[in-house]
């Protein structure tokens, strides 16, 4: 027994993982080693996301550009700063352009133009996929998610910033959820992330443009 929980807490030390090393070739940083004070629940490395399964494998870890580490912290600081109850809650970061196809084809019944909203295009690449995106939520500082109006990758109005007008005046969603959803905007804005209109868990710490010019898409 001793030797049997020796192998498992020694195991996480030497077990590689190709995927997470094809990432830290590509110079991006695991964002707990920049702040260790992020929480990080990986979707696609779970069956909790729109495809039901774990499309990641053996990745555990999250990593981004050491830039957009370094504004992620400074989000985090911000949100400690002003509630000092939360924490940032990481579900995704930089993914390789091989998922980005995996994501893709599990759309199937969109066409492509409409897929967009929900998943970039592969052939022109993911801001994911150089490392500059994040998606993420408030947590309280034990990992429990605020009420956001919809859950992780939900594909629909309510999810849009938007529509929130719109979907408060049909009561999808309430003043509650949006002034939720405003925490986590005001932290991001704070550190120079930019949201998008159709995903109130994306954001970037630099436009696609930017980070083509940048950096290289990770293959």
């Amino acid at each position: 027994m001793k030797y049997l929980l020796t192998f498992l807490f020694l195991q996480p030390f030497w077990l590689v993982c190709d995927e997470e090393k094809k990432l830290e070739k590509a110079g991006l940083v695991d964002i707990r080693t920049v702040d260790p004070t992020l929480l990080v629940d990986l979707k696609y490395s779970t069956s909790d996301n729109f495809m039901h399964k774990d499309v990641y494998g053996c990745i555990t870890r999250c990593f981004l550009q050491p830039l957009a580490a370094d504004k992620l912290k400074k989000a985090h600081d911000w949100l400690k700063q002003h509630y000092p109850d939360y924490r940032l809650l990481v579900y995704d970061g930089a993914r390789s352009r091989s998922v980005q196809w995996k994501l893709w084809d599990a759309l199937p019944q969109y066409a492509p133009r409409l897929r967009e909203n929900y998943v970039a295009n592969p052939r022109r690449g993911s801001i994911h996929n150089y490392g500059c995106a994040v998606d993420l939520t408030v947590a309280t500082a034990d990992g429990k998610a605020l009420d956001m109006g919809t859950a992780f990758d939900f594909f629909g109005s309510e999810a849009y910033p938007r529509k929130e007008a719109e979907m408060l005046r049909q009561g999808k969603i309430t003043k509650e959820q949006v002034a939720n959803r405003e925490i986590l905007r005001n932290a991001m804005k704070s550190a120079g992330f930019m949201g998008i209109t159709s995903e109130w868990w994306h954001f970037n710490a630099l436009s696609l443009e930017q980070a083509k010019a940048r950096y290289s898409i990770v293959e």
